[in-house]
Order: C-alpha cells, then sequence, then structure tokens
C-alpha cells in the first residue's frame, strides 16, 4: 500500500461549526448504491447476507435492500453479458466497513463462499478483505472503520 502523510494522525481538528467533532455534522451523507448486476436475485442473496440487510422490494429486474441503519443497497439486473469496465469515470469501489472482529470474520467467510479469489491487505491499523459477487464485481470490506482508525494511506491497488 502506498503511504500519503498528509494528514495528521489521529481525530480531525475541531471545526467550531460542526460542534468540535471535525466533521460538518450538516452537511451530506451517503444514503444508497446502485449495483448493476448480471443476475438481480442472486445478487440480493448474496447482498443480504453479506451486509444484513433485508429485501425490501423485489420486482423482475431489481430488488432494494435495507439495512439496519436505513442505508439502501439497489440491485438492478442488466443482463449476463453487460461490460463493466474497470478505470472509466464514476464509482468503481465501495468499501463496507464490519461492526467489529466476529462480524469481519463472518464476511470473510461469505466472501470465501461466494469467490474463489479472495485476498486480505494489512493497513495501518486496519485490515482489508476483498472478494467478488455473484457478477464478478470487486466487494470490500475493512475492520476496524475509518470512524475508529485513522486513514493514513491511499491503498496503492485503487489508484494505479
Amino acid at each position: 500500500m502506498a503511504h500519503s502523510r498528509e494528514a495528521p494522525a489521529g481525530p480531525l481538528p475541531a471545526d467550531p461549526q460542526s460542534g468540535g467533532s471535525g466533521l460538518n455534522a450538516s452537511g451530506p451523507r451517503l444514503a444508497s448504491v446502485v449495483v448493476f448486476v448480471n443476475d438481480h436475485d442472486a445478487s440480493a442473496d448474496f447482498y443480504r447476507e453479506l451486509l444484513n440487510m433485508q429485501v425490501t422490494v423485489r420486482t423482475a429486474t431489481a430488488a432494494l435492500l435495507v439495512g439496519p441503519g436505513g442505508f439502501q443497497v439497489y440491485v438492478r439486473a442488466v443482463g449476463p453479458s453487460a461490460p463493466h469496465p474497470v478505470g472509466h469515470v464514476g464509482a468503481q469501489y465501495v468499501i463496507w466497513t464490519a461492526d467489529g472482529p466476529e462480524d469481519f470474520q463472518r464476511c470473510e467467510r461469505v466472501l470465501r463462499a461466494q469467490s474463489e479469489h479472495v485476498y486480505t491487505r494489512q493497513g495501518e491499523g486496519f485490515t482489508l478483505i476483498e472478494g467478488r459477487d455473484p457478477s464478478g464485481l470487486p466487494v470490500l470490506v475493512a475492520y476496524p472503520g475509518p470512524d475508529e482508525v485513522a486513514r493514513l494511506e491511499i491503498i496503492s491497488r485503487y489508484y494505479m
């Protein structure tokens, strides 16, 4: 992993507008992710198990999964031959954070059951595991999350 030392270690500096947390408490937050997949039923089942979500809506071509905090994952079938070119404009990866060490191990088991190519990387104070979903898309889970261990590096695999 490549290292970047632009940010100081530890929590962000206090920001008087955010109540001292260093983050703007009134700013936008991520609420949903839309994933185009080959088979929405297989993908909905996979993400339900991996992310501990509930499928709340399922149609002939899409499914909506909702997590305990209200976060949503939409999976939409685009067919078995739809390309997913890496390196094009747009979001390429989503990194999930496990709830604890046991949850991280559970996620690893789910990824290993789905994918024969699962990789583990160590960062400064965190571990990242990467596997594939039923469409072959990369799925990443880290522990601990960035709210517990500040990220002081950019993972070279994702910017080279």
